[in-house]
């Protein structure tokens, strides 16, 4: 007897409810392991995620750029609105604006492109420019502050500074290209 109880052998449904509940607690237990492991593996590369976003937001928005025929570059639909060149030049400026952020320097001379290859290469050389500081981004220069378009921002902060505006400049390119009867490249990450 225990504490006045008589100890009894557990119902039907209360050993079906247990074995639940052991269920239950052995799968959080697994999840909350993986999540401490992955966690481990993260700090091991800590900009992977970030290099890897930027492989595919660098594709897309030079497809969107390859998109538009030369002869359209100047294309802008309000008098207000950037040409398409202006748009992708304006994307690549501060691609380079925020990445050296990111070094705490500041950004290398940029060209002045005003045909469609020489803004594609600027476009593109911006994205292999950010790739290479970005791949090799500490856990400290991802949490420490530094310079950007933005403002003085944490590391993180400021990539997700940089994805949103080349997002946002993309999305309006898109646009231009639909508005010159050319179906966009199709998104892909």
């Amino acid at each position: 007897m225990l504490l006045g109880y008589a100890a009894s052998k557990p119902s039907r449904a209360e050993q079906t409810s247990l074995r639940a509940s052991l269920k239950v607690r052995t799968l959080v237990w697994v999840l909350l392991m993986t999540l401490s492991f992955s966690g481990v593996a993260a700090s091991a590369d800590p900009a992977g995620e970030y290099a890897k976003h930027l492989a595919a937001l660098s594709k897309l928005s030079i497809a969107v750029a390859e998109a538009m025929p030369a002869d359209r570059y100047g294309f802008r639909p309000h008098p207000e609105s950037m040409t398409f060149g202006q748009l992708m030049s304006h994307i690549a400026a501060t691609n380079y604006q925020f990445c050296a952020g990111l070094k705490d320097s500041n950004p290398p001379d940029l060209p002045s492109p005003t045909v469609k290859d020489g803004t594609v290469k600027f476009l593109s050389d911006s994205f292999d420019y950010c790739s290479g500081i970005i791949a090799g981004l500490t856990e400290e220069q991802l949490i420490r502050a530094h310079n950007s378009p933005d403002g003085r921002l944490p590391g993180r902060e400021v990539l997700l500074a940089m994805y949103v505006h080349v997002a946002h400049h993309r999305g309006q390119a898109e646009i231009y290209l639909r508005d010159n009867g050319i179906k966009p490249p199709p998104y892909r990450i």
